[in-house]
């Protein structure tokens, strides 16, 4: 249902449709200097932090749990004093996920409300990974398209559910 919805709307516009946490411990470490990188690395951890609870469209698991995004698919460069590039390439469960676009709007709008300091934003589709990914690229990388896909009320219901943070 989800994905005819999404499908259809875009379509419409002219477009192709509590335990141990390893991870975390691993962040931590890397964060107290098990790595290099000084401000930048710092950014990027929380860049992760902040996305890797976003639930996924159908499934009832983040996208962390899915592998879908990584420490690794995080990138942060400083683009002028207190501003910064942020750069996401995420990794779609599979090559034709019908809900790449969604997943992708949902990591923006997150990042756009919850990310404490300047900078610009860039999601992509990693490399390879996706059957349409050029195109999926230009959506969600356009404010215009982002900002009428959050209009639509259907649209912008599934992004809430799938950003709201965990209790």
């Amino acid at each position: 249902m989800l994905s005819l919805l999404w499908r259809a709307w875009w379509w419409r516009r002219g477009l192709p449709g509590g335990g141990h946490d390893p991870a975390a411990a691993g962040r931590e470490s890397r964060a107290r200097g098990g790595g290099g990188g000084g401000m930048e690395q710092e950014r990027a951890l929380e860049v992760y932090d902040i996305i890797r609870t976003i639930r996924d469209p159908e499934k009832p698991n983040t996208l962390e749990e899915l592998d879908v995004v990584t420490e690794s698919c995080v990138e942060v460069q400083e683009i002028c004093e207190d501003e910064f590039l942020v750069v996401i390439r995420f990794t779609p469960t599979v090559p034709h996920c019908s809900l790449a676009t969604l997943i992708g709007l949902c990591l923006r709008i997150k990042l756009q409300r919850c990310l404490p300091f300047k900078h610009k934003l860039e999601i992509y589709i990693a490399e390879g990974m996706h059957s349409t990914e050029e195109d999926i690229n230009k959506q969600i990388n356009d404010k215009e398209r982002v900002a009428a896909a959050m209009e639509n009320p259907n649209l912008r219901e599934i992004v809430e559910q799938c950003v709201l943070e965990p209790e």
